[in-house]
């Protein structure tokens, strides 16, 4: 129960706080159930995503604008993104991506911030997520195909199964109540090289290069996770 006394403003900076130090719990029993190189990875991203995010969420936390908004336009600006790559215009496309990106941060944190989670909600963050990232390659694919690139649209199918590996693996892991937090490549790694790769794309073979990064480290990632899920259950 809040104190008495406390406005609307005031409720949030205490959720705020109380977030905060659930976070701070959290990372105490992972530094006692996770291998030292998977607290430091997932350490860095947490605190970079909370830089970026935190005072975003703190000015939208004072407006009617909801998390689940916040996904949504994510992923239409990911549509909008996948646009902008069929027609042509690679360099737009990689500041779109970016934003997506970013939207797709910004709405679990502002979920947080404002104790508005619901287990809907991240459902349907993660649903929309595979669909934006499926969308931009597709978009991508598309631009390849039509231009008659053989190598380079088989490529971009190789990246879509290696990022749908990733993120399967842990999620079946995570139903049967296993920890699946491992991985040298995540999403935000994928999103930040592909833009990259949009955006230098007037040079010639980058974008390929990424597609190619984002499929070889997705696999090592993917063979990071299985490892680790086995791990588990021999222990168990």
């Amino acid at each position: 129960m809040n104190p008495p006394g406390i406005n609307s403003f005031q409720k949030v900076e205490l959720c705020h706080l109380r977030y905060s130090k659930k976070m701070g719990d959290s990372l105490d029993n992972i530094v006692t159930e996770e291998p030292p190189s998977v607290l430091k990875l997932s350490e860095i991203r947490k605190s970079l995503a909370y830089r970026f995010t935190e005072p975003v969420a703190r000015l939208l936390a004072k407006t009617a604008i909801t998390p689940g908004a916040i996904t949504w336009l994510g992923f239409l600006l990911a549509v909008g993104a996948a646009a902008f790559i069929i027609t042509g215009h690679l360099f737009a496309a990689g500041w779109v991506v970016l934003i997506a990106g970013f939207f797709d941060m910004l709405d679990g944190a502002l979920a947080r911030y404002t104790s508005r989670t619901t287990h809907f909600g991240a459902i349907l963050d993660s649903t929309l997520d595979r669909l934006s990232e499926a969308v931009i390659l597709l978009g991508i694919l598309v631009l390849y195909a039509r231009t008659e690139l053989l190598a380079q649209t088989i490529l971009v199918g190789v990246v879509w199964l290696s990022s749908f590996l990733v993120s399967y693996i842990r999620a079946r892991a995570e139903a049967m109540g296993l920890k699946c937090q491992v991985g040298l490549f995540t999403r935000p790694e994928r999103v930040i090289i592909l833009a990259l790769g949009l955006l230098l794309s007037q040079f010639p073979y980058v974008l390929v290069t990424a597609l190619a990064i984002i499929a070889i480290l997705s696999f090592i990632t993917a063979g990071q996770r299985l490892l680790y899920v086995w791990q588990q259950t021999r222990v168990k």
